[in-house]
C-alpha cells in the first residue's frame, strides 16, 4: 500500500540562547512532523477535517471573507496557553483528529532536534538537513518492516534550503542510505490549497510547544498543558517519532 506523510516544519532552524535572549529566543528545537495517512484514506480524512475545522471554527471563517477551503489557520496560533485553558473544544477536537488518524491505518509521526552549543557553533542549514534525512530514515525504516512505500507532501517555506530537501531526499534514494520505499523526493505544496497540509500544521504547532516543554521544562513551564491534555495521546498515536540532540 501507498502512504502519504504530510509533513511541516515546527520550532526554529536558526540558533538558540534561551527565552529571555533578546535575539536567539525563538525555539530550543526544530523538526519535521505531521500526519501520515493511507492513500485510499487522503479524500475521506480531508473531508472529514474540513467539517471540523469548519464547525470549531466557524467565526472566525464567517468573518475572513474567504472560502472555507482556502481559509487556514495556523497551528502556532491556534495552540496557545490561553485558546487551550479557554476552549474545551479545541482539546476535544484534537483528540478527534487523533482518534481519527488512527481509525483510518494512519498515524502522527515527527522528529525534532534539540540544539545545544554556541550561536558561532550553529549550522542552521545543517540541521536543516538533519531533519530532512531523520525523518526519510525513520519513514523508511517503518515502511520496510510494513512493506509499504510513501510519498511525503512538504508544506511549501519561504526558506533558503528549500532546494536541500530534494537534494538530500534523492541522496537517501539512490546514494548508500537506499531508502527505497520513498517513490519520489518529497514534493513540497501550499498548505491553504490542502485540508491535509493544514492539519499537519495544527500537529505542528501542538508539536512544537510539546517539544519546548520536553527540553525545556524550566523555561516552558507554561506549556506543560501540552504534556498534561496531549503527551501520552501523542505517544501513542505516533511511530517512529521522538527529539533528539543535535550533534557536530
Amino acid at each position: 500500500m501507498l502512504f502519504i506523510a504530510y509533513l511541516d516544519e515546527f520550532g526554529h532552524v536558526g540558533p538558540y540562547i534561551g527565552r529571555n535572549d533578546p535575539k536567539h529566543k525563538t525555539s530550543p528545537v526544530f523538526g519535521l512532523g505531521g500526519i501520515v495517512l493511507p492513500s485510499t484514506q487522503v479524500r475521506s480524512f480531508a473531508t472529514w477535517f474540513y467539517k471540523l475545522k469548519m464547525n470549531l471554527l466557524k467565526f472566525e471563517i464567517d468573518n475572513s471573507g474567504v472560502h472555507p477551503a482556502k481559509w487556514e489557520k495556523k497551528g502556532s496560533s491556534l495552540y496557545t496557553t490561553k485558546n487551550i485553558s479557554k476552549y474545551q473544544e479545541l482539546r476535544a477536537a484534537t483528540n478527534r483528529i487523533l482518534t481519527k488518524i488512527e481509525r483510518m491505518g494512519g498515524f502522527m509521526f515527527y522528529v525534532g532536534l534539540e540544539k545545544s552549543g554556541s550561536v558561532e557553533e550553529h549550522d542552521a542549514e545543517k540541521v536543516y538537513r538533519i531533519a530532512v534525512k531523520e525523518s526519510i530514515k525513520r519513514l523508511d525504516q517503518h515502511f520496510a518492516k510494513t512493506n509499504d512505500n510513501m510519498l511525503i507532501i512538504l508544506d511549501e517555506q519561504e526558506s533558503n534550503f528549500r532546494h536541500k530537501i530534494v537534494e538530500t531526499a534523492s541522496l537517501s534514494m539512490f546514494g548508500k542510505d537506499n531508502r527505497k520505499t520513498l517513490i519520489e523526493p518529497p514534493i513540497q505544496a501550499e498548505s491553504h490549497l490542502y485540508q491535509t497540509l493544514q492539519c499537519a500544521d495544527w500537529m505542528c504547532g501542538l508539536i512544537g510547544k510539546l517539544a519546548c516543554h520536553k527540553v525545556r521544562p524550566d523555561e516552558y513551564s507554561d506549556f506543560s498543558w501540552s504534556e498534561t491534555y496531549f503527551g501520552s495521546r501523542i505517544l501513542q498515536a505516533s511511530q517512529r517519532s521522538g527529539i533528539r540532540v543535535v550533534t557536530r
